[in-house]
């Protein structure tokens, strides 16, 4: 348990320095790509022991496995997004697709649970908890719907999905590094002032930014 505990740390926390260099990097550059690939590993080795400790001491963590399954399903996925070069769905697609579902209806159902219980929460965690990582899982879900229904995607689309995934992937990250569990090693003063938060929007801001730019900004090949 200690040892699983110690690598979702350390992981997950080299991941966020990872993330940060390939997200404020020149994307497609030399820099982008390395700084992805360390981030899409290191964060793939943080979630899948998240999830374990979920699973192991769900009396403290529960709710980890759950974010831990969502990490991994944003990061996978984003991933064959960036390497899917005709942009068609595919088993792998397919499958990761429909683990987030699955996840996507756990959530819901637990958020239902905690929200009915006495206590507001189920496990330990507020109905809102289960319910905020809904929301991205159903993010993901429309996402593969609309895949499913167009069966293929342009190159903007595509890159736009690998975009978001690993950003989304990202923001789940610098969360867990800076308001949730890991906000325990900064002195109470910083976590009080509300910095810590600044991460995740500052996350959300270069998303949103790299969205625009390539939907509607970038320059269709032609020829």
């Amino acid at each position: 348990m200690q040892a699983l505990m110690i690598a979702h740390i350390a992981t997950g926390a080299v991941a966020v320095v990872a993330g940060a260099v390939a997200l404020s990097a020149r994307k497609g550059g030399s820099v982008h790509i390395a700084g992805g690939r360390s981030f899409a590993g290191l964060m793939a080795i943080s979630a899948a022991s998240g999830a374990g400790l979920g699973l192991l001491n769900a009396e403290k963590f529960y709710i980890t496995f759950h974010a831990g399954v969502l990490a991994l399903y944003l990061i996978a996925s984003g991933w064959l997004s960036a390497h899917l070069s005709s942009g068609r769905i595919g088993g792998a697609a397919a499958t990761l697709g429909a683990l987030n579902v699955a996840n996507f209806g756990a959530l819901i159902a637990m958020g239902i649970l905690a929200v009915r219980a006495p206590d507001g929460a189920f496990l330990g965690f507020a109905g809102e908890n289960y319910f905020f990582l809904a929301g991205m899982a159903g993010v993901g879900v429309i996402g593969d719907a609309s895949l499913v229904f167009r069966r293929a995607l342009s190159d903007r689309h595509r890159i736009a999905r690998h975009l978001w995934r690993m950003c989304f992937g990202f923001f789940i990250a610098a969360g867990s590094a800076f308001t949730g569990p890991g906000a325990t090693v900064f002195p109470e003063f910083i976590r009080e002032s509300g910095v810590l938060s600044l991460p995740e929007l500052i996350i959300i801001v270069l998303m949103l930014f790299w969205l625009v730019r390539t939907l509607f900004f970038t320059r269709r090949k032609t020829g």
